[in-house]
């Protein structure tokens, strides 16, 4: 199985300037406690936003820089590559960047889509989910709190058979 896992400004924004916006820790361990022990595939950019391999996981790094290396990660040069490196794994992640979620929507079977439930200016975008395609099969809704500044719903989407 394919999916994706992002978190989502209400306007659609992921990111500007190839960093987070937001911080939320309680969105953070969700992230790290879906995806530990699989392969996550990104783009160049966010891996480097994010500075080095994240631990526990097959980190899988797209770009289209033949030479690039990346220690202790599998570089490749298509979003199909990627692919095929994760296909021994039951579930691979996408997380980012716009354009790599963009590639990767008519192919991942599941969506982990954190809604924040705020506005905020952006560069970078992820793309419309088109409902009639996709079922909500789980929701949770999380409060403001001392650590989490923002309201939030973490969302799984399951593609409609």
């Amino acid at each position: 199985m394919i999916s994706i896992i992002v978190a989502v400004a209400e306007n659609n924004v992921i990111g500007k300037d190839n960093s987070l916006i937001w911080h939320l820790p309680r969105d953070l361990k969700h992230f790290k406690e879906t995806t530990s022990g699989h392969y996550i595939i990104m783009g160049r950019k966010t891996f480097e936003s994010n500075g080095r391999p994240l631990p526990n996981r097959t980190n899988v790094i797209i770009t289209r820089d033949k030479n690039y290396k990346a220690e202790g990660c599998i570089v490749v040069h298509s979003l199909e590559d990627a692919i095929k490196e994760a296909k021994e794994d039951s579930e691979a992640f996408i997380i980012g960047g716009g354009v790599i979620y963009e590639m990767a929507m008519p192919l991942v079977d599941r969506i982990y889509l954190t809604k924040i439930h705020h506005k905020f200016e952006g560069d970078t975008y992820f793309p419309e989910i088109n409902m009639d395609e996709w079922e909500v099969t789980e929701e949770r809704f999380f409060e403001i709190d001392e650590k989490n500044k923002y309201p939030f719903t973490i969302l799984t989407l399951d593609r409609k058979k």
